[in-house]
């Protein structure tokens, strides 16, 4: 009996916690991305900032059109961002939708204690730059998933 008890208990737990967070979806012109509700939204000259009350992380988003930057020379400009002496090869690429070239790189920042995942997307001379960023010690269950999920929400219009 007490195994049954014991059962029901964890098959109900797991019920409640494996419910999602309500969301809503932030949209521009060009792009769009699934956020937590309650989360921030803030615009700083075109760069997006997306990021929980207690600000433990953001998801950030910039774009760029008209930009000259090869893609011989993207996985260069992706590891300067973060003064990276990793090697190139850590970052994947593959083609993605709409033409757009996929590249994916994650980091974390020893000094600053923050985990990084970047997202590029380039096309000719546009390209999308998102990156997550949170402290190492809120990267953990719930937030890495919500950070997670928005990042993977991200698609764009055209």
């Amino acid at each position: 009996m007490k195994k049954l008890i014991a059962a029901g208990f964890l098959f109900t737990g797991s019920l409640v916690f494996s419910q999602s967070v309500p969301t809503k979806v932030y949209e521009n012109e060009n792009y769009s991305i699934t956020l937590p509700e309650g989360w921030k939204v803030t615009d700083d000259s075109n760069i997006i900032n997306i990021f929980p009350g207690n600000e433990v992380g953001a998801v950030t988003i910039s774009e760029y059109h008209g930009l000259n930057l090869p893609k011989t020379e993207t996985k260069k400009f992706i590891l300067a961002l973060y003064h990276s002496s990793d090697d190139e090869s850590k970052i994947r690429s593959r083609s993605g939708k709409k033409g757009y070239t996929e590249y994916r790189y994650e980091h974390f920042d020893e000094k600053q204690k923050l985990f990084w995942i970047t997202k590029v997307l380039q096309k000719d001379k546009d390209l999308f730059l998102v990156t997550v960023n949170c402290g190492q010690k809120y990267w953990n269950g719930n937030y890495a998933k919500l950070f997670n999920e928005a990042f993977d929400s991200f698609k764009i219009k055209k």
